[in-house]
């Protein structure tokens, strides 16, 4: 059934119908920040660092769904109206080729009722900003592209399509676009005049590499040194001769074609006659190829110096005082190939003495077969390219040229490989630079690609500028990397551009492209600078008079090289953002349209520049690289600020952030009530939100919200408090019928808490604990990247590995207590604040107070198994400390009641020295314990031992268990114990499960252990009914190291993959399986009842379903159950899930009497029985009686009323009367 929410269609996903009345409090262990349960199918679990960018709306449940993924950003979007007043669509701009599975270049409409993407074609380059103007049904976009006739601004509108500004746009990028209250556009970016790209003034000066190409011809002489079409390539000297011209057949016409591996635009044809033997062209027509199309052309008449144009029948001079000709093309036309016909000759037929392309842009290309060719350009002149490195050229596929590609491995360098472009700059002056990037949809190398750093040099004697680039855009796209000064080649000085990978990306192969860099000479007005104000109603720009305009004014009053970045309005004032310095205030100021137009200082200048903002209301949010106020009157606005509009004051949030916002975008979330607010979220380089207050420092990955309400930073609200991370470039609250849409890659939780969280029929929650968001610091946790991709089915061993956060809990709640205990390795802040390290008690009963074990255990340790007998707690690992001066190793032992260690046991020791599973026995108080050990003290012990707590020493259990590593115990019954992991038995069966009756203190292998049936050593152990007659096991086969689940059914064993026809992804991370009872039955199979269902925890990838942190498993197929968000560390998973009453076998006695009443049944049909057996048997002896002749005694004897005693006496001694015969 779908569910319609917000103008979309979202999918309820299949309710689990998990049973958790029986278990009392449910906790979940994991390493992460936030924790949903999959309620839609639109939910993922891809971590928003991972993900792709996308359009994202919010499902009923307030998670966010992709509806629109992206290659790259969605930088800005409006909603347009159209004349009629109905909703045209959301305007989507940003720096993608793609949407969905689209391609859309920088722009397109969106229509939110039924999700269809509309490019608007047209534009090249980069979307910064789209402001949708309902005046005049419009909308006006800014960014670094060229455009119809416009260049970085141009408006669009659904009757009229793209139309070019009056004033053709800008020489430089637009970063924010808004509408003054006097009906004016404001334009605001880092331009200095308005115009539009310009060609040069000494043009068609770029040679088109025709030496490279793939030249042949029809028709050719068979004349030796005539008949090669080459001859006549880089032939300029006009010379007749074998092997300077190309002949054709005494009086027939031929072609002369060239084929190219880049495309390009010629702007000028320039032609050799030959005047061999009185041969020649007389005339000829050219073909732009692939599309077969006639190229018409300028020339100048060589006879009457006249200008003319042809089609088909283009002239040549028969003249030998015409060195050549000159034919400019009067369309520019892509193409990459191109052909010459020769239809009419001077003598016995034509040909040619040489030829030469010009082109007027100016392009430098990675491979140098496409650059100018170096026969007729100088050295020092020629564009070109050096590399270093493993570059290979890879085909053009859809892109304009062939391209260099290089395979990178882990570690990735920037000196791995480099391009340096060294274009033709014949003139000096203000260019945009592009850099040109092939989509990695054509070459299927989407998945690893990544980003280059881009190193430009312009100016001679000044220091190089860098920019970082994403290259996994789908289809081709360029990106400005540079605006601004470019000179000309002088001395020892020549612009370069120099492409390389960005160093210490985490990629295991990184896929790097090269193809070309261009140039375009910008043609500028002047007299600007990060302002403009236009007038819509105007149909022509004064361009020479800017003064009549107060933010054109205010802008000129700017230092060089300013910037705005932000604009927005509210009421009559209009504020303005930037990078930029003046007399009348330094990064913000504001412009007032509605009284006189006058500039307003808003209460003193920040300190550094501000690179985004947002209005609310009365509330002006900025974000930048400030850290104050420029008089330092208000401190705490580090990098974060809000201001009054309504008091003119600034005012922190909280003590800001560590690093640089570039971002600020509003959204709405449920907070702490069920109704939506508005709040405000930030983007950037910074790690940690600052402390304050009685608030600790919080460690985030470049993304912090603010709520105003709480007038606190989302992660300092307390309670059950939903969290969201990731990147947020834009945001539309206010879309028509369709609720909000955003921009960017964002994680959702409804809890968000860290590590650990609470399950109940209502979802989940937190534990109102402070446990921090701490990455991975054991000495221990040091295993590579490889190494963990080589054991992506390996449950995690402890020693060498790189376990973090919450691993295990349990609810203690013996002799009157309640309690709840988490171990694994994490940091928490105690009730008192101290710190506490890897196990923290939470004491219910004592409102919640949290404590830990102090600083006996050595921070590094990592608690996984935790077991409570009486009022002793014994929590084990990889733990390592000194309690009471005496050492510990893997094992501890603390007295819950008391909050203080018990003695010690001896440390177990040999092997790893871990403990993986501890197990009570049930009806008893000895404590199994298993790991990879040998020693107990000195007492020989491997692999499992177990602990009395009445004689308090350590025992051996059984003497045939050999050197084992075990990884998890389950007791099946009262005295039978299995252990799963590697095993040896009766020192010479290895297996990887084995069974040890207590009761005879026997190891044995279990069935299927040692033949192979199970394919590896078990990791996981789980029962599968209440009797302990199923099991379920999980690990990794030791054959191919892929992983393995299966059912014991108390007979045989099934692989539940093999038997479902289903199984779990590469890189599936199996913690732990549990079988619960369902509420309402599912169809039955041969590996689970209809009243049972499969939880798996851990990291999983599900077949359909992506990534999930626990799922369900009904006999047939996995059902994502719960999403986790990562951690800082990059954790994303659920360890265990722990129950304060394991009763999860409740669906066999679902409907039936409970066991006391059964029990009093029974005995009441055993009283009824014995009450029909006695008098039964009281009948059968009175007929007996009757039978045998048996009178009544008398019952006077003498006046007494007794039997005399002799009268008893002698019938003792009387033979019995024989039965009566009939």
């Amino acid at each position: 059934m779908a569910s319609t929410s917000h103008g979309f269609n979202f999918t309820p996903a299949a309710s689990s119908n998990i049973d958790l009345s029986s278990l009392g409090s449910i906790g979940i262990a994991g390493d992460f920040a936030g924790i949903s349960l999959f309620e839609f199918e639109e939910q993922s679990q891809n971590s928003a660092a991972s993900s792709s960018e996308g359009l994202l709306a919010r499902l009923p449940n307030s998670a966010f769904a992709t509806v629109l993924t992206t290659d790259a950003s969605i930088m800005s979007m409006c909603s347009l109206v159209q004349q009629d007043g109905t909703d045209a669509g959301v305007v989507l701009g940003g720096n993608f080729t793609s949407l969905g599975n689209q391609q859309a270049t920088a722009i397109a409409l969106f229509n939110p009722n039924t999700s269809a993407v509309t490019p608007l074609t047209g534009l090249q380059g980069q979307v910064n900003t789209v402001f949708c103007d309902d005046a005049d049904h419009s909308v006006f976009v800014g960014g670094n592209f060229i455009g119809p006739n416009s260049t970085n601004a141009i408006r669009w509108s659904k009757e009229n399509g793209w139309t070019p500004l009056p004033f053709a746009g800008f020489n430089g990028p637009v970063k924010s676009i808004t509408r003054a209250s006097n009906g004016h556009i404001i334009f605001g970016g880092s331009f200095t005049g308005l115009g539009n790209a310009s060609t040069p003034t000494r043009q068609d000066e770029q040679i088109v590499n025709i030496a490279s190409a793939n030249v042949s011809a029809t028709n050719s002489a068979a004349t030796a040194g005539f008949s090669d079409p080459s001859n006549i390539v880089c032939k300029t000297n006009g010379l007749d001769g074998a092997g300077n011209t190309w002949l054709l057949q005494d009086d027939t016409p031929g072609s002369w074609e060239a084929r190219f591996s880049f495309g390009f635009q010629p702007s000028k044809l320039r032609l050799w006659n030959t005047h061999l033997d009185g041969r020649g062209t007389q005339t000829f027509r050219f073909t732009a190829l692939p599309l077969n199309g006639i190229m018409n052309f300028t020339y100048i008449d060589p006879a009457t110096g006249a200008n003319a144009t042809c089609t088909s029948e283009c002239p040549l001079s028969a003249s030998k005082d015409v060195a050549f000709q000159d034919f400019h093309f009067v369309n520019n036309v892509g193409m990459d190939a191109f052909r010459i016909d020769i239809s009419a000759w001077y003598g016995s037929g034509g040909g040619l003495d040489g030829i030469e392309l010009f082109e007027n842009d100016i392009f430098a290309y990675a491979i140098n077969d496409f650059n100018e060719p170096s026969c007729a350009v100088s050295a020092s002149e020629v564009s070109s390219a050096s590399t270093t490195g493993p570059w290979t050229v890879s085909p053009s596929f859809q892109s304009s040229s062939e391209y260099l590609t290089a395979q990178l491995a882990s570690p990735i360098s920037s000196s791995s490989v480099s391009v340096v472009f060294s274009p033709d700059i014949r003139q000096s002056g203000n260019y945009t630079v592009n850099m040109y990037t092939p989509g990695c949809l054509q070459d299927n190398t989407c998945s690893t690609r990544g980003q280059v750093n881009i190193t430009v040099s312009m100016v001679e004697g000044a220091e190089p500028t860098s920019v970082q680039l994403f290259q996994t855009n789908n289809y081709d796209k360029y990106d400005q990397i540079y605006f601004g000064s470019v000179n000309a080649p002088t001395g020892a000085f020549r612009p370069t551009v120099t492409l390389t990978p960005l160093s210490g990306q985490k990629l295991d192969t990184m896929t790097v492209v090269a193809q070309r860099v261009g140039f375009t000479l910008l043609n500028s007005t002047g007299g600007l600078n990060g302002l403009f104000e236009y007038d819509p109603t105007a149909s022509a720009v004064n361009t020479s008079d800017f003064s009549s305009s107060a933010f054109d004014t205010l802008g000129a009053t700017f230092a060089t090289h300013s910037v705005v970045n932000a604009l927005a309005t509210g009421g009559d004032v209009t504020y303005i953002a930037g990078n930029f310095t003046s007399t009348a205030a330094n990064n913000i100021v504001s412009v007032n349209s509605g009284n006189g137009s006058s500039v307003q200082t808003l209460a003193g200048s920040l300190n550094g520049g501000v690179l985004s903002m947002v209005l609310n209301g009365t509330n002006l949010f900025v974000g930048g690289s400030f850290t104050s106020t420029e008089s330092n009157s208000v401190v705490g606005l580090n990098h974060v600020a809000v201001f009054d509009t309504g008091k003119s004051t600034w005012n922190p949030l909280g003590a800001g952030v560590d690093g640089p916002v570039v971002k600020v975008v509003a959204m709405t979330m449920n907070v702490t009530t069920t109704t939506p607010e508005i709040v405000i979220a930030f983007t950037g380089g910074f790690k940690n939100i600052l402390g304050y207050g009685g608030n600790a420092a919080v460690s985030v990955d470049g993304f912090a919200i603010w709520v105003p309400s709480q007038n606190n930073w989302l992660q300092n609200v307390k309670g059950n408090v939903q969290s969201v991370d990731g990147t947020l470039l834009s945001s539309l609250l206010d879309v028509p019928g369709s609720g909000a849409l955003y921009g960017g890659s964002l994680s959702f939780a409804q809890a968000g808490t860290n590590g650990a969280a609470t399950l109940t029929n209502a979802g989940v929650g937190s534990f109102d604990i402070d446990l921090l968001p701490s990455p991975t610091t054991t000495a221990v946790a040091s295993a590579s990247s490889t190494a963990a991709a080589k054991n992506a089915h390996k449950r995690d061993t402890l020693a060498g590995s790189s376990i973090s956060g919450v691993v295990t809990g349990l609810f203690d709640t013996n002799n009157g207590r309640n309690k709840t205990i988490l171990g694994g390795h994490f940091s928490a802040n105690s009730s008192s604040g101290t710190l506490i390290q890897n196990l923290l008690i939470i004491d219910n009963k004592n409102n919640g107070v949290t404590t830990g074990l102090g600083s006996s255990i050595d921070q590094s340790s990592t608690f996984v198994a935790l077991a409570v007998t009486g009022d002793t707690l014994f929590a084990g690992g990889n733990v390592t400390g000194a309690i009471n001066g005496a050492s510990v190793n893997a094992l501890v032992s603390y007295n819950i009641a008391t909050d203080n260690f018990n003695t010690q046991p001896p440390s177990l020791t040999g092997g790893n020295g871990t403990v993986t599973s501890i197990q009570v026995r049930p009806s008893g108080s000895d404590v199994y314990v298993g790991g990879t050990f040998a020693l107990a003290g000195s007492l020989g012990c491997p692999g499992v031992c177990y602990f009395s707590t009445t004689a308090g020493q350590w025992n051996r259990p059984g003497t045939n268990l050999g050197t084992s590593s075990v990884n998890a115990m389950v007791w099946t019954t009262d005295s039978t114990l299995l252990a799963g992991g590697s095993l040896i038995v009766n020192n010479t069966v290895s297996t990887v499960l084995a069974q040890y009756d207590a009761s005879k203190q026997v190891w044995s292998s279990f069935p299927g252990g040692d033949d192979g049936t199970i394919p590896g050593p078990v990791a996981l152990l789980a029962l599968g009914a209440s009797d302990g007659s199923e099991l379920w096991v999980a690990g990794t086969a030791a054959k191919n190291g892929s992983l393995f689940l299966m059912k014991y059914d108390g007979k045989k064993w099934t692989d539940a993959f093999g038997a479902s026809g289903t199984t779990l992804g590469a890189g599936t991370d199996l913690r732990s399986l549990q079988v619960f009872s369902v509420t309402s039955n599912h169809a039955a199979t041969d590996l689970l009842d209809a009243g049972q269902v499969l939880m798996l925890t851990g990291a999983l990838v599900l077949p359909g379903s992506g990534r999930a942190s626990a799922a369900v498993f009904n006999g047939k197929t996995f059902a994502p159950y719960a999403l986790t968000t990562a951690s800082v560390a990059g954790g994303n998973s659920i360890a265990s899930v722990f129950v304060e009453n394991n009763n999860f076998f409740t669906a066999s006695s679902r409907g039936h009497l409970p066991l006391v009443a059964i029990v009093l049944i029974g005995l009441g049909i055993s009283l009824v029985l014995m009450l029909v057996i006695v008098a039964a048997g009281l009948l059968l002896d009175r007929i007996r009686k009757k039978r045998q002749g048996y009178v009544p005694a008398p019952s006077n004897y003498g006046g007494l009323s007794r039997i005399p005693p002799q009268e008893l006496l002698e019938s003792l001694g009387r033979p019995r009367p024989m039965a009566p015969q009939v």
